[in-house]
């Protein structure tokens, strides 16, 4: 994935609702941490876990930070 692919959500997320079926465009990459409540249960402790890669997308009006395994490449820039 990079900066200016065109990238759909694989699936749900906090705000899903204003992302389901849309395309969005990369604008860029980083890293944050991500607490994933379905695995890892609802006690948060951010130093049990690593930063992992996220992409600023932009959807509609919406410029949203989703991790990038949640992301799939639709269309790659040349």
């Amino acid at each position: 994935m990079r900066v200016g692919d065109m990238v759909r959500r694989k699936y749900g997320g906090w705000n899903a609702a204003k992302t389901k079926h849309k395309h969005g465009i990369v604008l860029g990459l980083t890293e944050k941490k991500c607490w994933r409540t379905h695995e890892l249960g609802q006690k948060i402790s951010w130093d049990a876990i690593e930063p992992e890669p996220h992409a600023e997308i932009l959807i509609n009006e919406y410029v949203l930070s989703i991790p990038t395994a949640d992301l799939e490449v639709v269309h790659e820039t040349s």
